[in-house]
């Protein structure tokens, strides 16, 4: 009887040790998702994500689809193939936070313990981003975030960059004359630095800057706003384009208006269709900003982050990739090792 009593006992124990609500069960209550992060700790006095012993997974996010970040891809699948890790590479169809964020809270979902991301509304995406460093090892690449708690700046010091810029811009023009800029959004903290960085190298100049134009990423509207301005200011001198995408706009907007060689262009990075403009001299020279580089440190450091290494963070938490300036000088040479880079 005393068996017979304890087999029984040990059936309702083993039954409840399988069992569990059902999502089909009326009335089942359906597991509980995560708890929303708490208000992010000071950089300071935040804890590291923890380390981790199995197959590492990262995410490497950019803030559009322009072919800049091909080159940046290219970076993030040689450092995979070095260091054995997987790594999930997003880019934003439409280049917004908003969709930036919805990639973020997947790649997490997904697995990955580290994310880098360029991010497009830092200013106004702080404590968003200091939620996202609660639960993964975050970076930014390209454009920063300096108010928020991210681990790492891996990019270009683009204030340097906007310097370059504004003194390819002086070379072309000795003269003196009248600038239009072109950008994607001005929130980005990239964008603005470029921009400073321009205007205090003109400032006492015989240079003026008219205006900075946006287009949102819309290429259609990055070209729309060139051939409106050499309607509206038949008397610029260069058009400067800030992001990747707007040096292929520009060279079509002026080329289509009927204006190749009366107009000076300067622009940043390379894309082919900017590089083929250096080459043929309708584009004075781009600043570049090696975006191969981005992509195999990011990945290398939030490798090193989910190992509970921090030894490849700088006491500045700023990783400087040293930018270029590509004239027809030098184009051919670029090029060749571009081409070296991304196996094309």
């Amino acid at each position: 009887m005393k068996l017979h009593t304890c087999l029984i006992l040990l059936g309702c124990l083993i039954a409840a040790g399988c069992g569990g609500p059902s999502g089909d069960t009326p009335g089942g209550t359906p597991p509980a998702g995560p708890e929303p992060a708490d208000a992010a700790a000071p950089a300071d006095q935040q804890a590291a994500a923890p380390a981790t012993n199995g197959p590492i997974k990262v995410a490497f996010v950019t803030n559009n689809t322009s072919d800049f970040w091909t080159i940046a891809e290219a970076g993030t699948k040689k450092a995979a193939s070095e260091l054995g890790c997987t790594v999930l590479f997003r880019k934003p169809s439409m280049g917004t936070a908003q969709e930036q964020q919805a990639i973020i809270e997947d790649v997490i979902v997904s697995g990955a313990t580290g994310v880098a991301i360029s991010p497009n509304d830092p200013l106004n995406w702080t404590e968003t981003l200091n939620k996202f460093a609660e639960k993964v090892n975050l970076v930014t690449q390209d454009s920063d975030a300096p108010d928020s708690n991210r681990v790492c700046y891996i990019g270009t010091n683009n204030y340097d960059a906007g310097v370059a810029a504004a003194e390819l811009i002086k070379k072309s023009l000795p003269a003196g004359g009248k600038i239009m800029m072109f950008v994607g959004q001005l929130d980005a903290q990239n964008a603005q630095d470029r921009m400073r960085g321009i205007e205090e190298t003109l400032a006492g100049t015989n240079i003026s800057i008219i205006n900075t134009l946006t287009d949102e990423t819309d290429r259609a509207k990055a070209m729309a706003n060139v051939q409106d301005t050499l309607v509206t200011n038949p008397d610029v001198a260069c058009l400067v384009g800030l992001w990747s995408y707007n040096g292929p706009a520009i060279l079509n907007g002026v080329r289509d208006s009927g204006k190749l060689g009366q107009v000076k262009i300067v622009c940043f990075d390379e894309e082919e269709e900017t590089l083929l403009g250096v080459a043929e001299g309708h584009i004075e020279g781009t600043i570049v900003q090696q975006p191969f580089e981005f992509g195999y440190q990011s990945v290398r450091l939030l490798v090193q982050l989910a190992k509970g290494d921090r030894s490849g963070v700088p006491e500045s938490k700023q990783l400087f990739v040293p930018v270029k300036t590509i004239t027809k000088e030098n184009v051919d040479e670029f090029r060749a090792t571009l081409s070296e880079q991304i196996g094309r």
